[in-house]
């Protein structure tokens, strides 16, 4: 999630994407704008096969991180996991860079994704395959080894955290929740079978399912980060699970059952998804705060308004629930 201010400087008359597309291939005429969130994402077309630029501001994140984001996917690709592929640019680069007067930012060009999107009305067979694919991607993951640098940890996320709620010091509930969670997590076991490189926006949003083989396609690693595979589970059921960790939920039964069927659980990671659910809230928390920080733009677009409401609403809900 960027802030608000950012996304409007990037999204002014298209002109970011339309300097940074010129370094990729592609149809005159086809670049349109697809979603921003903590990334811009753009749609194009290169000899009538659909593409994805995306690219972001340096201040939400950096070419090293970025590079180990891809050199990840690049590993589940060479081990047939069903993922989309960053793509060369016309220069022979994976990441291209444009600098303006705000910054400088980082582009990348993806493939795009088989499949279609599904929404909450999953079925419960298609629950069991979306649990699959994710311990799937958690099988591969117990083995990898960084080329370059590695992404950041579930650590890094408690520092950010920390940093965002320093700024804000009348959020006193929230920071005993930080002071709460971050006692409990560092007293969590850490071994292979438990914790590793993660996707960590495993949602629905994020896969493409594919009907005639039951596989979904990934899109969307920039979240990726080392932590317990059990955040990954609860981050992705998040729309399911509700505030009541409702086990029970028929598709989160049948996305436990289908993950399990590659990747056991056990008793011990059942129990932490409550404290995942509590860390994925109070980060969702303190990245709104980050997100409405100086977002009183001048010549504001319309849609800025419609975008700080929901956001102050979602934050007040999440304050609520410390």
């Amino acid at each position: 999630m960027m802030k608000l201010s950012n996304m409007v400087r990037g999204l002014a008359s298209d002109a970011v994407a339309k300097s940074l597309i010129q370094n990729w291939e592609h149809d005159e005429g086809t670049l349109t704008f697809w979603r921003a969130s903590s990334n811009f994402v753009y749609a194009f077309e290169n000899k009538q096969e659909k593409y994805f630029l995306r690219f972001s501001y340096d201040q939400e994140s950096s070419i090293e991180q970025i590079t180990a984001e891809l050199e990840f996917m690049e590993y589940l690709k060479s081990n047939d996991y069903p993922c989309v592929s960053p793509i060369l640019s016309v220069n022979g680069k994976y990441i291209e860079t444009v600098l303006k007067s705000e910054g400088t930012y980082f582009a990348v060009v993806f493939s795009s994704a088989h499949g279609n999107t599904l929404d909450e009305n999953i079925t419960e067979v298609q629950c069991e395959d979306w649990g699959r694919s994710l311990a799937s991607l958690h099988q591969l993951s117990k083995v990898y080894e960084p080329v370059s640098t590695k992404r950041f940890n579930w650590q890094d996320i408690l520092w950010k955290i920390d940093v965002m709620l320093q700024a804000y010091p009348d959020e006193k509930e929230a920071t005993e929740e930080l002071d709460i969670l971050t006692e409990r997590l560092q007293s969590f076991p850490i071994s292979n079978t438990n914790y590793g490189i993660i996707h960590y926006d495993f949602q629905l949003d994020n896969i493409f399912y594919e009907e005639n083989n039951r596989v979904f396609s990934v899109i969307d690693f920039d979240d990726a980060v080392y932590s317990w595979y059990a955040l990954d589970i609860v981050t992705a059921l998040d729309d399911f699970l509700g505030d009541d960790m409702n086990l029970v939920h028929s598709q989160v039964k049948s996305f436990l059952k289908g993950y399990s069927s590659v990747f056991p659980l056990n008793n011990e990671d059942i129990n932490q998804f409550s404290y995942f659910q509590r860390l994925m809230k109070l980060y969702r928390f303190s990245k709104l705060l980050w997100s409405l920080e100086g977002s009183e733009v001048v010549d504001a677009p319309k849609w800025l308004d419609d975008v700080k409401l929901k956001f102050a609403r979602v934050r007040d809900e999440l304050r609520r629930g410390f």
